[in-house]
């Protein structure tokens, strides 16, 4: 979602920005969400932006969990809420494969076997062969501060 309004929508941070920001979000600790609002919030606005961003990402949820835990007796019970869940669980589903699809197209149209090799492992790894993703992104993370401290060790 976040793709699509800035960098496609708006154009205030480039497609490879994003790809880098989504990268650190995903490797940092916490949420993926708010990671990446930190980031792209700074990236736009410095602070200021950085702090928008945050609160605009967390208080909208936390507001509506406030909400279901004040009532859970009553959303737990509902059967048309818990069909309301289910609904969710594929809208969710079909915005992550966009995600994937999206962000899986750049790499394969990159011509970097590198990325390309990195990503076909990496799902192989978690879904062939059952590893955390937790440690493929730690991995994956790894293998980025080596691969960008050589390249910066070439340049200097």
């Amino acid at each position: 979602l976040m793709k699509k309004k800035f960098v496609d929508e708006l154009h205030w941070i480039t497609e490879e920005e994003m790809l880098d920001m989504t990268a650190l979000a995903e490797s940092a600790p916490g949420a993926i969400a708010v990671n990446a609002a930190i980031l792209v919030g700074w990236q736009v606005e410095g602070l200021l932006g950085m702090i928008t961003a945050v609160v605009g990402t967390i208080l909208p949820p936390m507001v509506i969990l406030s909400i279901i835990s004040y009532f859970y007796n009553v959303f737990a019970a509902n059967v048309y809420v818990a069909l309301v869940l289910k609904g969710m669980q594929a809208g969710v589903a079909a915005v992550i494969l966009d995600v994937v699809c999206s962000m899986g197209g750049k790499v394969i149209a990159s011509h970097s076997a590198v990325s390309l090799f990195l990503m076909v492992a990496a799902f192989a790894a978690n879904y062939i062969f059952g590893v955390n993703v937790v440690l493929i992104i730690l991995a994956a993370a790894l293998f980025g501060v080596v691969r960008a401290a050589l390249a910066r060790k070439r340049t200097v």
